[in-house]
């Protein structure tokens, strides 16, 4: 499906972006990834690192701020996958003009950049953050969603649609609960501290969470958000997997915290359909006729919702220590 298209991803310097990079080089012969970020050093980093596949790559600097500079970058582009975000949940409060400017604004702009420039597919990562928001990060992203899902309405008879990626923090990402303990312990400590002894998470690696996005790529038709079946794990089985019988420390829920991760929520269900490795929240407005639900899955009870808390499937200690072993948290 990849085969000799164009593909362009926005924040491409991201963890996200490095990953989605490689796998598409290794599973296919993409005609060009254009890696579209504002941070020269880290577009520098990536060149040496991906030199053996130059004659593929290319790179722009550009902010999703800027729509002159997408409607550039977009010239040729098949598919788009828009990963920029400003992310970080204190930053966003903060600054929330700023958050504001990238999250919806710079969305909106991928999209009118997407819809005049012959783009086929737009695929835009969420978050569970937007899911019943807490924070502002939260708040801009389930406008962004909202923006990408409705952009649909606008195709007209153009061969474009629009969907949505969404799950939680990748396991050892930056800012996530795995570095931070990982640093802690590295620099002698002898103490974890969990904010609320009832927190739980999904556990989603980088490579799983771009094979969700290239089943997006394959079957998406207009409007869905699709989200990966994946084991939950409760924060004190994390502590005790990295410390094996040693002390943690409640210290309360930070502001804008969630005690689980909400990924489908019960107003949802009536438009959940559940398939073997994911579900796809449908969107409530059909625009075309090209928007089809995939009838091979089932569609899930009403009142239905799925969270790192009602999980059915969730990981031991034992492991959870395995998979540990698999993350590179030096970097």
């Amino acid at each position: 499906m990849l085969n000799n298209k164009t593909i362009l991803i926005t924040g491409g310097t991201g963890s996200f972006g490095k990953a989605f990079t490689k796998y598409v080089l290794t599973h296919y012969n993409p005609k060009k990834i254009i890696i579209y970020s504002r941070d020269e050093f880290k577009q520098f980093i990536m060149q040496g690192e991906f030199a053996q596949y130059a004659s593929k790559l290319r790179f722009f600097i550009g902010d999703v701020r800027d729509k002159d500079r997408l409607y550039r970058a977009f010239e040729g582009v098949d598919y788009v996958i828009h990963a920029a975000a400003l992310k970080q949940v204190p930053a966003c409060e903060y600054n929330p003009n700023e958050a504001i400017k990238t999250n919806i604004h710079g969305a909106q702009n991928v999209i009118e950049a997407a819809l005049d420039c012959g783009v086929k597919k737009v695929i835009a990562l969420s978050t569970d953050k937007a899911v019943n928001p807490v924070n502002l990060y939260g708040g801009t992203k389930l406008v962004s969603d909202k923006l990408f899902i409705a952009a649909n309405a606008y195709a007209g008879n153009k061969d474009i649609c629009f969907a949505i990626v969404r799950y939680g923090n990748v396991a050892g990402s930056r800012g996530s609960i795995i570095p931070k303990f990982y640093d802690i312990l590295k620099n002698g400590g002898t103490e974890l501290p969990i904010t609320d002894y009832r927190m739980t998470r999904f556990w989603i690696s980088l490579e799983e969470g771009v094979q969700l996005v290239i089943k997006a790529l394959e079957e998406a038709t207009g409007g869905e958000t699709f989200i990966s079946k994946i084991p939950s794990f409760r924060v004190p089985d994390l502590a005790e997997a990295m410390l094996p019988g040693g002390h943690t420390r409640e210290i309360g829920i930070y502001p804008g915290e969630k005690l689980h991760e909400i990924m489908v929520t019960t107003e949802d269900s009536t438009n959940t359909w559940e398939y073997e490795k994911h579900f796809i929240v449908y969107p409530q407005v059909h625009w075309n006729d090209k928007q089809k639900i995939n009838t091979n899955g089932k569609k899930v009870a009403e009142g239905f919702s799925y969270s790192s808390g009602n999980n059915t499937e969730w990981l031991t200690v034992e492991q959870i220590r395995e998979r540990l072993q698999t993350l590179d948290l030096e970097h």
